[in-house]
């Protein structure tokens, strides 16, 4: 018992048992379809970790984060068409061939590096987060503003890829052969995505859980609940807002980066306003405040989505709609709240037992008479 009660040892104890499910027992138990889907499902969980992290943890309703998702998958996707062409010897790739471009954009040339790629990748959605953070937190836009306005942001941005022929336009960008280097057709790379979205997601983990638990975090929660009472206290309310915000663009651009080899496809109905609207009832189902609530309500959506998808085409809309209805009126923590709401209904209900059951009154006994210690009535 001892044991369970160290936070330390709990912790470590919890990413063991992860690690054992996602590099073990998924690989020896799903097949290759499943376990491709399963790292699709990855992709959604590192996603949902940063909107923990900025909606349950700061109260920052992110509805736009298929923006930085969006930036992360075509940077990456323009670094694989790049490949492509060059292993074919051509100048363009070919899906510019077939739109009539002959040469390559300006904006495609530096992504022809693959360590330039990974930087712009890890950098860029964090970048933006922070110019979009500053503009908007340093002018206290919060509440719902903020949300309509991040809603907006991501709802341009699938708007302006439509247009864009030179990066693939309505139909976006696939068909990518390789991986920097290995065959995408092979079983054996296909599954080396699937562990490499497995780390991300469990080093994202970590990161959030290092947040939430510093000082930093407790900022965070205080700026949530009682942000006046933080700004009197001498810290800036934007500042911790903007590292939160930034944290979860961040972990968006990892997600969106896996999310392109592993599909083999993105396209602006990928980033617009519907998945970031997915993205975040995940969270809301799973339980916005805690840390694995999130990542457990983005795949086990994802997988439902995908379950009735397959027998209701047309009925899973409304059965999502009623469960983020359900959850957000109802359970407002989530199914990580099902646990202290049990916890709860087991203290109620202890009492009225306690009530219920009679307890034996104790039986009267005959006591002896008390003699009285009046001298007057012992001289009588």
């Amino acid at each position: 018992m001892s044991v369970l009660r160290n936070p330390l040892l709990r912790t470590v104890g919890g990413f063991a048992l992860a690690a054992v499910v996602l590099f073990v027992l998924a690989p020896a138990a799903l097949s290759d379809f499943r376990l491709n889907l399963l790292a699709k499902f990855l992709c959604f969980a590192i996603v949902a970790v940063g909107i923990g992290l900025a909606w349950g943890r700061g109260g920052m309703l992110t509805l736009g984060q298929g923006v930085f998702f969006g930036i992360g998958a075509y940077l990456m996707a323009m670094h694989l068409q790049l490949a492509d062409a060059a292993r074919l010897h051509q100048d363009v790739p070919e899906f510019m061939q077939i739109s009539g471009i002959d040469t390559l954009p300006a904006y495609w040339r530096p992504m022809a590096s693959g360590p330039v790629a990974i930087l712009a990748i890890l950098i860029l959605p964090g970048l933006v987060a922070a110019l979009l953070g500053f503009g908007v937190f340093k002018r206290r836009v919060k509440g719902a503003y903020f949300s309509i306005l991040s809603q907006a942001l991501v709802a341009a941005l699938a708007i302006l890829l439509t247009g864009q022929q030179s990066i693939g336009g309505f139909t976006g960008l696939s068909d990518f052969r390789a991986f920097f280097g290995f065959r995408l057709s092979d079983p054996v790379n296909r599954r080396m995505l699937f562990f490499i979205a497995a780390a991300a997601l469990l080093i994202v983990v970590a990161i959030a859980r290092q947040l939430m638990h510093s000082r930093y975090g407790e900022l965070l929660v205080a700026v949530r609940d009682q942000e006046e009472r933080v700004r009197f206290l001498g810290y800036d309310p934007a500042n911790i807002k903007i590292v939160a915000y930034v944290a979860a663009a961040f972990f968006a651009g990892i997600a969106g980066a896996l999310f392109t080899p592993i599909v083999g496809i993105i396209s602006p109905a990928d980033i617009g306003v519907v998945p970031s609207i997915v993205f975040l009832i995940g969270v809301a189902i799973g339980g916005r405040t805690t840390l694995l609530g999130p990542v457990l309500g983005a795949i086990g959506v994802a997988w439902a989505q995908t379950s009735f998808s397959e027998h209701f085409p047309s009925g899973w809309t409304y059965l999502q709609g009623a469960l983020f209805v359900l959850v957000v009126g109802f359970i407002p923590a989530g199914l990580a709240g099902f646990g202290p709401l049990l916890r709860g209904l087991l203290e109620r209900v202890r009492p009225g037992l306690a009530e219920a059951v009679p307890v034996p009154l104790p039986v009267a006994t005959a006591t002896p008479p008390i003699e009285s210690t009046d001298p007057a009535k012992v001289e009588a």
